[in-house]
């Protein structure tokens, strides 16, 4: 088996420096999509007659659909190189805006959301490493930190603009469960063509081996600060879950908030909150964004809670920016321990792993708020939500800083 860097782009492809860009424009697209239903869930509710369950129900199979792509192809980008993973991805979420825009029914949502699950869990390790990797190749002489904020910005700031657009369309269009879709897909497609035309930075196996699915080597040393890392990013995304499932039903029936804006522009702040908190406090050391992040959450939580019993508005948001910084905080700090392990096999691998925790997060507790909701009541099943994932927040956090020390 023979190995070949690629030191300079191939004939055909851009800059690296440009492939960079239109990478991250990729990744933020992607990730946009992903989130485009959330202001839409209401009318989805109104039209089919459905209960905030299946909405919940509904997000899971998105986020099943991210746990099992990662497990099956986060990866493999190590060995068959950056692109032929992106690519791929990318038409995937296509394939997914077709069936949003022609198949509106439930098995189709059902569908769609799977195909965009599928898609991110393809696409958010890869372009992460990519980005990296590229960056490097641009700019040899620099360090890796405006790569980790750009794939960070592009990972947390485009799912927050998706339900934004989203919102901003359904208000305007005479059919709201279309127009979002159509204009996000356009931007999908012009996203694949300008990934064909990015350089590859990975390395080029002449004899691959053998498919297996996902499994990530760490030394024996490592493994604790390793699973602490992943469990906080178990918690950063059940944070950010709970802000692209639930909250449209939130607004519309506790806080009287129909408007699809409004919704689209409080999961925006939420994400914006988390992108924004990584650029201010990104150059931190690891383990101090770890308490920062894990206090935040517990505070903005805990603000959300007592805004939805007293039917704040107000409230709500501040609840929102205050947990989604800290839980962009601690995903940040999780992504950047991870990248920093000595002796992990591949990069996209390791990373695919975490991505992984991550997404199991963003599913499991939502689903099972969706479930309790149905014994409890909406406000009480948030309340448990919430003590939940405090308590995963902190115990992680405090357990990951102290191995960093």
């Amino acid at each position: 088996m023979t190995i070949e860097v690629l030191a300079r782009p191939e004939r055909g492809t851009v800059p690296y420096g440009t492939g960079f860009w239109l990478t991250a424009y990729a990744f933020a697209v992607t990730m946009a999509f992903s989130a485009v239903p959330t202001p839409l869930y209401v009318d989805y509710q109104h039209r089919d007659h459905f209960s905030a369950a299946t909405v919940t129900v509904v997000f899971a199979v998105y986020a099943l659909g991210v746990a099992a792509s990662l497990l099956l192809v986060g990866h493999v980008s190590d060995r068959f190189g950056r692109r032929r993973v992106l690519v791929p991805a990318v038409l995937v979420s296509v394939l997914a805006g077709f069936v949003f825009l022609f198949w509106s029914t439930l098995p189709g949502l059902l569908v769609a959301r799977v195909l965009t699950g599928l898609a991110v869990g393809a696409i958010t390790a890869t372009a992460t490493v990519h980005l990296a990797e590229l960056h490097r190749a641009a700019h040899p002489e620099a360090g890796r930190r405006r790569a980790e904020i750009v794939a960070v910005a592009a990972n947390l700031g485009g799912i927050g603009l998706g339900p934004l657009v989203s919102g901003l369309l359904a208000d305007v269009a005479t059919d709201p469960l279309r127009l979002p879709y159509l204009v996000v897909t356009v931007l999908l497609v012009l996203a694949a063509i300008g990934l064909s035309l990015v350089p590859e930075t990975a390395p080029v196996l002449d004899d691959p081996g053998p498919y297996r699915p996902q499994r990530v080597r760490v030394p024996e040393a490592e493994r604790g600060l390793y699973y602490a890392a992943a469990l906080t990013a178990f918690t950063a995304l059940a944070v950010f879950g709970l802000f692209t499932s639930i909250t449209p039903t939130l607004l519309t029936q506790m806080l009287d908030a129909p408007s699809h804006t409004l919704t689209g522009a409080v999961a925006f702040a939420t994400f914006a909150a988390g992108a924004s908190g990584q650029v201010l406090l990104g150059r931190r050391p690891p383990r101090r964004n770890l308490t920062t992040g894990a206090a935040a959450v517990t505070a903005g939580l805990g603000v959300l809670v007592v805004s939805v019993y007293a039917s704040s508005l107000a409230g709500f948001l501040l609840g929102g920016v205050v947990a989604g910084a800290g839980a962009g905080l601690l995903f940040a700090a999780g992504v950047a321990v991870v990248s920093g392990l000595a002796g992990v096999s591949g990069p996209a691998e390791a990373l695919a792993g975490l991505f992984l925790a991550g997404y199991v997060g963003l599913a499991v507790p939502v689903l099972g708020l969706g479930l309790v909701s149905r014994v409890t009541g909406l406000s009480g099943a948030l309340v448990a939500f919430v003590v939940v994932v405090v308590a995963l927040g902190v115990g992680s956090a405090l357990a990951a800083a102290r191995r960093l020390r």
